[in-house]
């Protein structure tokens, strides 16, 4: 749609480079059951999978937040209270009117009411504007989180700052700083997360596997090997793991426990770090066993 007319090789470069850019804009145009992790996405309901897809795209989006001023309208159709005409609205406002400053300028997209803007305000962000515009905080709630930073002796610039993010931490007595701001003790719960960490990334720095230096390749591996390594697939009779040599190794269901293992969701989840012992090693079908029993 974006780019009819241009070299099928040449539009996916485009495509990888904007994920390098903003990874969650750019997948979202890419239906879900197209990504193929898992099995057995065919002899399933599809109207159902399609369903549970879609609302797991939604909560993600929902979650990490929209750029109302770079989102294309395949990301902001995904956003609560939005559809396609109202996200290709907002674009079409956008290009005739240059950036959003705030988010209150959405109730002169047409088609896009009250109702509507109650709905999807508190996931669209706005940077280079106010502080709070950037937030997931509501524009209903800006008074109160107002009130909130100045009772910690704070103002909106200092947001993202150590000092903020240590203040919101040292609350301890929720339901009477709620009651003295007039609000309720959930919302002001959502307002210090949120306010911890503004911006459009919610996820926690990533914990990754040390790797050893010395094994690089399948060939450098031997069996009895202790190595760490990140759940990378799991499949209903083992677990996918990668040490860091090019090829994952696998962890059949029987070597997940001593104990008897139903599935391995109930042993490991995905991009856990887990300690493996090598068990055996197939360089010709670059294949690799591995172990979670008997791991120290």
């Amino acid at each position: 749609e974006e780019y009819p007319d241009i070299n099928v090789s040449i539009r996916g470069a485009i495509s990888i480079a904007r994920r390098l850019q903003d990874p969650l804009a750019e997948l979202v145009k890419i239906d879900p059951k197209a990504i193929g992790v898992g099995q057995y996405q065919h002899d399933v309901n599809q109207k159902r999978l399609a369903e549970s897809l879609t609302g797991v795209v939604e909560d993600s989006v929902n979650k990490v937040g929209v750029d109302v001023n770079t989102a294309t309208p395949s990301l902001l159709s995904y956003v609560s209270g939005i559809n396609s005409t109202i996200a290709k609205n907002i674009v079409k406002y956008r290009d005739e009117n240059g950036k959003l400053k705030e988010r209150k300028e959405l109730l002169k997209v047409p088609k896009l009411g009250k109702v509507a803007y109650e709905q999807c305000a508190g996931f669209l962000r706005i940077t280079n504007g106010d502080a709070l515009e950037n937030t997931g905080v509501h524009p209903e709630s800006y008074d109160a989180t107002i009130k909130l930073l100045k009772e910690l002796g704070l103002a909106t610039k200092d947001l993202n700052t150590e000092k903020c993010v240590s203040l919101l931490n040292g609350i301890e007595n929720t339901s009477e700083l709620a009651k003295k701001l007039s609000i309720g003790e959930p919302t002001l719960v959502d307002i210090i997360e949120e306010l911890k960490k503004p911006g459009r990334d919610p996820r926690d720095e990533a914990q990754s596997a040390s790797l050893r230096q010395d094994v690089l390749e399948i060939k450098d591996l031997k069996e009895g090997m202790i190595l760490e390594g990140t759940v990378r697939n799991i499949m209903d009779f083992g677990v996918f793991v990668d040490i860091g040599v090019h090829h994952d190794g696998f962890i059949h269901i029987s070597k997940l426990s001593n104990k008897f293992v139903k599935h391995p969701l109930d042993i490991v989840k995905l991009n856990d770090i887990v300690k493996v012992k090598v068990i055996g090693v197939d360089v010709e079908k670059e294949r690799i066993s591995l172990s979670l029993k008997d791991v120290e």
